[in-house]
């Protein structure tokens, strides 16, 4: 409840004043916090954002759609719950504190591994909240009190308690397989965090003599150094070449290793000569070829080492003097022993596909290690099930194609990194090799029994493994859950990047429905990216990223939302469009001034929910597109439409409510008035309020002494038995009326101070009655007085319905030089229309242009067309 008495609004609107004083008073008042214990509840989770993070564009638009659903849920008198926290951010936040020690001389291997976590939490105590703040600025009410970090105790305990259970259930197991490794990080990392680039490499044949000297075999290959651990030669076993040579051996160069040559329909007959080399330890295609051919993974040659560089391998035949060397300084020193040997017979330059790791940007190398894995095809059958059986909703649904395939062609889930910041994996090694994985140290013990040394697993788990939990482990789980979080999963919605499908939202649905045997969410929305405003992605790299906290101290939060929201369309990717922002900062100063007028003209908050009583058709007018407004807002929200919601909004507000309700009262505000508009103003504010919360509660105090805070008030009713179509017709009539009569005088230059005589010719009884009681608005609106009999002389002429309107021009404007003027733009106009349309119907130019270019000749085009039609249309309405 407030106590805050209303204050005359300021001349000028100043969304800075007033955004912090009122989110302060939002959360110091505990009202972000569902405390309505018999209400339906209402839940969804925040993704996370990295600790690390800043508040970036993405995260804007991400946050504003959840804000925008959980006030409409809180006003709908929902006990809505948003559950905010942030991600411990394994690599992110050890690379940013290993920097830092980095600066001052210190190294992590300089200090034990305790020293060192507790050196990330002195951190995570100084700088860990700096996004937090920032989501405060946009103005989400988020549930500050419960928040919840991925590496708190409780949250940990969920996570250790997730990975014991899963291998107890078989479903989590150690492995030796080929993994993506990041020799920078010295990590392995999923296919997920690895980017793919186009470059200019070289495309090595060499040449492989074989064992019994007959002959040789030729292989190709973008990596000759892997060659060190070649372990068979690949092929096809329908390709005729080679039938007699599938079973015989080759030497290889350098080492002098030999190998068997075997079939697998790996290698592909028209590429190159048809035989490939096979290097099951480095890389994803050989190392399935090389189980096929019976090598088990423990006997896969690996030459490199985790930073990259070269190793012996076990059967000890790389030559010493390549031991240690980088891996690209031994492709060199490779390439020269090959060709002195006479191996390599060509070099072609080609364009190849090149992996790097998205965080440490170097190249991402195959590596086969031991690491623990999730059995994912297993726990995806659950979320297929549920997705394909509506359960879970996908909206778009276009995104449903895109997630069947993934998980129907699901791999094992690497979840262990070599990393000291993040949930220690809780397995402990004996000496004889065997594992003990326990919640414990003291369970392990005493399921190894008495006198086994153990040591702990030094690995952490996958930053995704723990916040694949986050719709219920930040209810409490698996410990007795808090009474005001309990009915709170499954989470009504997840508002969620397409980009982070596979990383977070898939793994929720799995980890989800296998422990709580529930959905974890029963609406996934999709958005899509925010894109420069030529299309490209944002980068820092490109220089064009945009800091939304600059857009926000420029125009608000509130505009900032707002565009956002009207930009939304259904998972299509945003162009970022400043001037739309600054054209949304407009709009909440329209809505300030119109405000003012009302509080000017002792127009103040409704006492009732309902629509006041109303005779007068302007009222009853006003009183029905309010209902419809409110009719589609709820609908659009309920269908994920934020731009359909927003633009419904904004057309009542900004074209409806402040450019004719409150021109058609001007003048002749009686009780009657003041009371419908208070109302519809209010009505404004609630509609408005989960996309621009801000200024409607400033507005919502200054018009009234409430008995609420806006932000928990009660959403508006849609009552239809309040409309009354004759009257909505009477003025949608009027409107239409005054916006010819104003058009066709701005088209002919008529002076904006000339009264005009309007004639009208052919109107039925209900054109007349309309025309006898508006006549009064008429005149004021369009600056035209009704006028008997016909016109004669140079005349504009409208058309509303069956009647024509007739305003004479003679000795007010120059006809004929207006009739020139008009035929000269319309010649312009078509002539440029002419040129474009050309232009788009040249296939060279639409297929070659950059599509931004296509895009701004469509748009122009456009433009120019409906110039012509328009100054035509008033050229003819001169007869």
């Amino acid at each position: 409840m407030s106590d805050l008495a209303p204050e005359p609004l300021n001349k000028n609107f100043d969304p800075a004043a007033i955004e912090a004083r009122w989110y302060s008073h939002w959360e110091a008042n505990g009202l972000f916090r569902p405390d309505r214990s018999n209400a339906e509840p209402w839940t969804i989770v925040n993704p996370p954002p990295n600790v690390t993070g800043s508040l970036h564009i993405g995260h804007a638009l991400d946050n504003t759609l959840q804000d925008i659903l959980t006030r409409h849920a809180r006003l709908k008198g929902k006990d809505a719950l948003w559950v905010v926290g942030t991600d411990h951010a394994g690599i992110a936040t050890q690379m940013v504190v290993e920097r830092q020690m980095a600066a001052k001389g210190e190294k992590r291997t300089d200090m034990s591994r305790d020293d060192f976590v507790a050196r990330v939490w002195d951190w995570k105590a100084e700088s860990g909240g700096a996004i937090t703040a920032q989501l405060r600025r946009l103005g989400c009410s988020m549930d500050w009190a419960n928040e919840r970090f991925t590496m708190d105790p409780g949250f940990s305990r969920a996570v250790v308690k997730v990975f014991v259970e899963l291998h107890r259930q078989g479903l989590l197991y150690r492995d030796k397989r080929l993994v993506n490794w990041d020799p920078g990080l010295g990590t392995a990392i999923s296919d997920l965090e690895v980017e793919t680039r186009e470059e200019k490499g070289g495309f090595w044949h060499l040449r492989y003599p074989l064992a019994d000297g007959s002959g040789s075999i030729s292989v190709a290959t973008t990596r000759p150094e892997t060659m060190l651990a070649d372990m068979a030669v690949a092929v096809n076993p329908s390709d005729e070449r080679y039938q007699a040579l599938i079973g015989q051996q080759v030497r290889l160069p350098i080492t002098g290793r030999l190998i068997p040559i075997v079939a697998d329909d790996h290698a592909d007959p028209e590429l190159g000569s048809g035989a490939v080399k096979i290097t099951p330890g480095h890389d994803f295609n050989d190392f399935e070829v090389g189980r096929r051919a019976g090598i088990e993974a423990r006997d896969m040659l690996n030459m490199l080492g985790a930073k990259g560089e070269v190793v012996q391998v076990a059967d000890g035949l790389i030559p010493g003097d390549l031991i240690g060397l980088d891996r690209f300084d031994a492709r060199d020193r490779i390439i020269a022993l090959l060709e002195g040997e006479g191996a390599l017979e060509r070099v072609e330059e080609r364009v190849i596909q090149r992996p790097y790791g998205d965080r440490s940007g170097v190249v991402i190398e195959p590596w086969l290690t031991d690491q623990w894995y999730v059995d994912a095809a297993t726990l995806a059958k659950g979320p297929i099930e549920a997705v394909r059986e509506g359960r879970i909703r996908l909206v778009p649904k276009t995104w449903e194609k895109t997630f069947f395939n993934w998980m129907d062609n699901i791999q094992p889930w690497c979840v262990s990194r070599q990393l000291w910041w993040g949930h220690q994996i809780p397995a402990w090694f004996a000496e004889d090799g065997r594992v003990f994985v326990a919640e414990t140290e003291e369970e392990a013990q005493a399921a190894a029994g008495e006198g086994v040394m153990l040591t702990r697993d030094p690995d952490v788990l996958d930053t995704w493994f723990s916040s694949a939990l986050w719709p219920f482990a930040t209810l409490g789980w698996p410990d007795a859950t808090n009474p005001t979080l309990a009915g709170r999963y499954p989470n009504d919605v997840l508002i969620s990047g397409f980009d982070i499908l596979f990383f977070w939202d898939a793994r929720m649905m799995m980890q989800g429905m296998h422990f709580m045997n529930e959905v974890p969410f029963k609406t996934l929305y999709l958005h899509g990216l925010v894109r420069a405003a030529d299309g490209a992605k944002m980068s820092k790299s490109k220089g064009n990223t945009v800091d939304p906290l600059g857009l926000i101290d420029r125009y608000g939060a509130d505009a900032l939302r707002f565009f956002m929201a009207a930009m939304e369309s259904q998972g299509r990717d945003i162009k970022m469009d400043e001037k739309r922002v600054e054209g949304y900062r407009n709009f909440a100063t329209k809505l300030w001034n119109a405000a003012r007028f009302c509080q000017s003209n002792g127009i103040g908050g409704s006492t009732l929910p309902e629509a006041p009583a109303a005779s007068l058709a302007v009222n009853k007018w006003i009183i029905a597109e309010t209902i419809r407004t409110v009719q589609a807002v709820d609908l659009s929200l309920a269908e994920y439409r934020f731009d359909a919601a927003a633009n419904a909004v904004y057309q009542f507000v900004w074209s409806r409510f402040c450019d004719w309700y409150l021109e058609l009262i001007k003048g002749q505000i009686d009780e009657e008035t003041r009371a419908v508009a208070g109302w519809v103003l209010d009505q404004i504010l609630l509609i408005l309020h989960p996309f621009m919360p801000f200024i409607t509660e400033e507005l919502w105090h200054s018009l009234a002494t409430r008995q609420s805070d806006l932000i928990v008030a009660s959403w508006p009713q849609a009552d239809a038995r309040s409309l009354d179509p004759a009257a909505e017709a009477e003025i949608d009539w009027l409107i239409r009326l005054v916006g010819e009569v104003r058009a066709a005088r701005t088209e002919l230059n008529v002076p904006p101070g000339a009264r005009l005589p309007l004639h009208h010719r052919g109107a039925g009884p209900e054109t007349l009655a309309r025309l006898s009681r508006q006549q009064s608005v008429i005149a004021r609106l369009a600056r035209a007085d009704l006028a008997e009999g016909d016109a004669f002389g140079g005349a504009a002429q409208v058309v509303v319905d069956e009647a024509t309107f007739v305003l004479p021009l003679e000795g007010v404007i120059d006809l004929a030089a207006e009739r020139t003027r008009l035929s000269k733009a319309i010649g312009a106009a078509e002539k440029e229309r002419d040129g474009l349309a050309g232009r788009l119907s040249n296939p060279s130019f639409v297929e070659r242009a950059k599509p931004e270019a296509v895009e701004k000749a469509r748009a122009d085009h456009a433009d120019k067309a409906a110039e012509a039609d328009r100054l035509s249309a008033a050229l003819a309405r001169l007869g």
